[in-house]
C-alpha cells in the first residue's frame, strides 16, 4: 500500500485552512495514518528542500516555513501519491485547477501544501518528518464504500 508526506503551509495555517485542506483528503477517501503539527528549523529545511538549496529563492523560502508551525500528514491508499497530486493541483495557484486545493485556495507560489512526487520522495519525507512508532495501522471501515472489493486502505 502506498504512502505519501503531505505539508500543509504556514499559510495554510494563518488563513484558517487546516480543517479544509485535511477534509479534502478524507473526502476522498483516504486513510491518516500519521499526523502532528511540527517547528522547521534550518537542518531539516536543508535537507526536505536540498534540490532547491542552489536557487536564488532559497532564503526566503526557508523563512516562509519557519514563520509558523505546519502540520504533517502522512496518507494512505493505493495510488495516494498520484491521488494527493491531483488533490492538491499546480504548484502555482492561480494556474490550478478548480476544484484542486491549490486552484481554490490560493493565488502565487504561497500554495498551502506539499505532496510527495514519487515513491522514492515519500519514503525519504516520511522517514525524515515521522518515526515507526508515530505511523498508525488500522482498519477503515469505510473501505468498502470507497475502494473496489479486494481493494484495502
Amino acid at each position: 500500500m502506498e504512502r505519501t508526506l503531505i505539508i500543509i503551509k504556514p499559510d495554510a495555517l494563518q488563513r484558517n485552512l487546516v480543517g479544509e485542506i485535511v477534509s479534502r483528503f478524507e473526502r476522498k477517501g483516504l486513510k491518516i495514518i500519521g499526523m502532528k503539527m511540527y517547528e522547521l528549523d534550518d537542518l531539516k529545511l536543508d535537507e526536505h528542500y536540498a534540490h532547491h538549496k542552489d536557487k536564488p529563492f532559497f532564503s526566503n523560502l526557508k523563512k516562509f516555513m519557519k514563520s509558523s508551525p505546519i502540520i504533517l500528514m502522512v496518507l494512505q491508499g493505493p495510488e495516494v501519491i498520484q491521488a494527493c497530486r491531483l488533490l492538491c493541483g499546480s504548484t502555482k495557484g492561480v494556474e490550478a485547477d478548480a476544484g484542486t486545493i491549490r486552484g481554490d485556495l490560493a493565488m502565487t507560489n504561497l500554495n498551502l501544501v506539499h505532496a510527495s512526487d514519487s515513491l522514492k520522495t515519500a519514503k525519504k519525507e516520511i522517514h525524515l518528518f515521522f518515526n515507526e512508532d508515530e505511523l498508525f495501522d488500522y482498519k477503515k471501515i469505510d473501505s468498502l464504500m470507497v475502494y473496489e472489493e479486494g481493494v484495502d486502505s
